[in-house]
């Protein structure tokens, strides 16, 4: 083939030889009949809520486990790696082993890791035990997260953005909200980590019933077509799709990881770093700094809404632009304003920037079809990674230099979304006509 990519056409015809390049389609085809289903979407992002408000229990417990087993900062360190460690490595494995073969009830399955991890939590008698409890945890969001990413996509009707959006707002508000409940259950020490298993039941309860529906409507069977061999699955009506090379498809994941770097490091510095910028700054009280966080967390909450809905509508590629070289110019503005222009800039970044991850999540499916689990595992564990790497990095960089100096280096890193404009296209011809 003489260029990179080309788009082509396919109607009424019989399975066509491709080669060894990626094939995706940009549209489903036209009269295929899907529906976005609501309801599993509104369960699976619940689920996505409860599985998140388990993971980041562990944070939150971190001063009870280390006054009853008498930790140091380094032990306390391990279990964090522990848990991020599987979280992160293990996510794309699941994925790309679930492409092949598709297990509609490991959903329950990684949720029955997250319980068996509360339970050792509860009940561990030692420093060994404690880890092995984060381990399983880490087994639980490495599973949770690819195979949930994957039935967002397939209640989505077609509306992959709002799907992965609506999904991601759960894991957000579980996020926020765990800390919070351990704040009031977590009052008798260690054991009271048991009632936390009722919510570990509901959500096993939950994707089983899931597992079921996904089992019986895999709507993306008809439609896939894997990398390299096979053969286009013929439809009825006109099928859009883009042929790309391996070598351009490679660049373009290089390219979506580096934004993802990008990303993920800055909301590092707000989210971990945040209330001390604004005490160090503006001598604000603590109290005063953790509802300017929450502020700025309802920012990202609201912007992950956005993202998806917009994608759908103009296209992944314009959201990715305004998402993350769009907020350039007010982080290169932040470490220089006021307080009121401080709180304003970071509400505006917040809910910009966040609109990112569904964009670039759903591009990249639609650059590799037919490895939705291994590509929801790669980014979801990258970002699980670059979240937890960039907080201890800055936090290092704060202590040899200022937290001051920290926004300002921050503040150029949403420059790397220059980058997007070596990506291409992905959108189907009928976005592009709705636009003229």
């Amino acid at each position: 083939m003489a260029s990179d990519t080309k788009v082509s056409a396919v109607q009424n015809t019989a399975p066509a030889e491709v080669t060894e390049e990626t094939v995706f389609q940009t549209a489903p085809p036209a009269g295929v009949g899907e529906q976005t289903v609501f309801k599993i979407l509104l369960t699976i992002s619940f689920c996505h809520l409860l599985n998140d408000t388990l993971q980041s229990l562990i944070p939150a417990i971190y001063p009870l486990l280390k006054v009853s087993f008498h930790l140091d900062f380094g032990q306390v360190g391990l279990i964090a790696l522990t848990l991020q460690f599987t979280a992160s490595l293990l996510q794309p494995l699941v994925g790309l082993y679930t492409d092949r073969r598709p297990q509609p009830y490991s959903l329950a399955i990684g949720m029955g890791f997250t319980l068996v991890g509360l339970l050792g939590l509860a009940m561990a008698p030692s420093y060994g035990t404690i880890l092995a409890a984060a381990a399983c945890m880490g087994i639980g969001s490495a599973v949770f997260h690819p195979e949930s990413s994957r039935v967002a996509r397939l209640a989505s009707g077609g509306q992959h953005g709002m799907a992965q959006s609506l999904f991601q707002v759960g894991g957000n508000a579980g996020s926020a909200l765990g800390p919070l409940l351990a704040a009031f259950v977590l009052t008798k020490g260690q054991s009271s980590i048991v009632w936390f298993s009722f919510v570990a039941l509901l959500g096993i309860v939950l994707l089983s019933n899931i597992g079921a529906w996904t089992k019986k409507h895999h709507f993306d069977k008809a439609k896939l077509v894997s990398a390299g061999s096979a053969t286009l699955s013929s439809a009825s009506a006109v099928v859009q799709h883009i042929v790309l090379s391996p070598k351009k498809v490679a660049f373009c994941l290089a390219i979506l990881v580096a934004l993802m770097f990008s990303k993920f490091f800055y909301l590092a510095s707000l989210i971990s770093y945040y209330t001390f910028y604004l005490m160090n700054r503006f001598h604000m009280s603590v109290q005063s700094a953790q509802i300017h966080l929450f502020v700025f967390l309802g920012a990202v909450a609201a912007g992950t809404i956005i993202g998806g809905p917009v994608g759908d509508k103009f296209g992944r590629k314009y959201v990715i632009w305004i998402s993350i070289l769009g907020v350039l110019p007010f982080t290169l503005v932040l470490p220089y304003a006021n307080l009121f222009w401080t709180t304003t800039l970071s509400v505006v970044i917040g809910l910009i920037l966040a609109s990112a991850f569904s964009a670039i999540l759903v591009y990249a499916q639609e650059l590799m079809p037919g490895r939705v689990g291994a590509v929801s595992g790669l980014f979801f564990g990258f970002a699980f990674g670059m979240g937890g790497v960039g907080a201890a990095l800055l936090g290092k960089l704060a202590d040899m230099t200022s937290i001051n100096f920290v926004y300002h280096v921050c503040s150029f890193l949403p420059a790397i979304g220059i980058l997007t404009a070596f990506l291409p296209n992905l959108e189907p011809e009928r976005l592009r006509a709705s636009r003229k």
